[in-house]
């Protein structure tokens, strides 16, 4: 496989066109692609105008890497960032480009990571437990299986996965210790759930390994303070997009946009509102949109994707 057609393999965006429709109306300024991945929103973002410029940020060296092939062609006009989004609202000040146009989250794990061996993402695959999307933090999957008590192996799988089965899962784990790699954690829980689950189109570890990996990556916690940021730093009919893939990233999107539109009040509920609370956002669409049937036919992954987006008030139009 050359050099190019690697790159552009390294993940394949979801949504495509329904993004490209959300920032098509924006001129050029500073864009924020949170979760830049192997480039490929970004590139159509930098195409619809030549004036954009664009901050990439991704905690994964190998997706900057890739990134950095994809969008070459757009010069000095991508600034790369090695680094969890949580850290967006300083990045963006230090890049002193002035206010955002647009950002955008894409939420989850990559179809590179997950089709990496050695990365220890997938069931499929016999590797190390590792699950890290930032190869430098210092816990991995090994240690949360091997290490967390059982009410805490519980607790993750029911709150970052909503495992029906994860009591049985998580004594199961504890009783196998230790755990080494992810055939002997796919294993254990297919052994560990009723016959029923395991005669499922998908394979019963699934949700375990997403819930370890939303805790070795920390993921749901990043989301609320990253998304605030972006929208106070958007400029008066700037947009943001969201992708989401499963109901505990999208909760948490939704709580925050639908605050941001309705002007929630902080006042004590007996006082009259001192706190000036108002809508700051309009929610482009109310509900969330799916990608369409053609797009999940050609790339499955893309059959959970759950699309929000909203625009920055102009406070001398409320």
């Amino acid at each position: 496989m050359s050099a190019a057609a690697a790159t552009r393999s390294f993940h394949q965006p979801v949504m495509v066109s329904e993004i490209a429709e959300v920032f098509a109306p924006l001129g050029g300024g500073l864009f924020v692609d949170a979760t830049l991945g192997g480039g490929g929103h970004a590139e159509v973002l930098l195409g619809q105008h030549s004036e954009r410029r664009l901050l990439g940020i991704d905690r994964d060296p190998a997706a900057i890497a890739a990134a950095r092939q994809r969008l070459a062609p757009f010069g000095d006009r991508v600034t790369y960032c090695c680094e969890s989004f949580d850290r967006l609202g300083e990045l963006v000040d230090a890049s002193k480009e002035g206010p955002l146009v647009g950002a955008l989250f894409d939420f989850g794990v990559s179809s590179h990571q997950l089709d990496a061996p050695e990365r220890g993402f997938a069931h499929r695959h016999d590797a190390p437990l590792d699950m890290r999307m930032d190869p430098r933090a210092g816990l991995d999957a090994g240690t949360v299986v091997n290490t967390y008590g059982l009410t805490e192996l519980r607790n993750l799988l029911r709150h970052n996965a909503g495992e029906r089965h994860g009591n049985r899962i998580a004594a199961a784990i504890v009783a196998a210790r230790p755990l080494h790699t992810t055939r002997q954690l796919a294993d254990t829980v297919r052994a560990a759930v009723p016959a029923a689950a395991r005669r499922g189109r998908r394979h019963p570890a699934m949700r375990t390994f997403a819930a370890i990996r939303i805790e070795v990556n920390d993921e749901l916690n990043l989301i609320e303070p990253a998304m605030r940021v972006a929208l106070a730093r958007l400029q008066p009919r700037g947009r943001l997009a969201t992708l989401a893939y499963h109901s505990g990233e999208d909760s948490i999107v939704k709580i925050i946009l639908r605050e941001a539109a309705d002007g929630v009040c902080e006042c004590p509920s007996t006082l009259p509102c001192i706190c000036g609370a108002a809508p700051t956002i309009r929610l482009l669409r109310r509900k969330i949109v799916r990608p369409s049937a053609n797009e999940v036919e050609s790339n499955s992954r893309a059959s959970s994707a759950m699309m929000r987006a909203a625009e920055r008030l102009d406070p001398a139009s409320r």
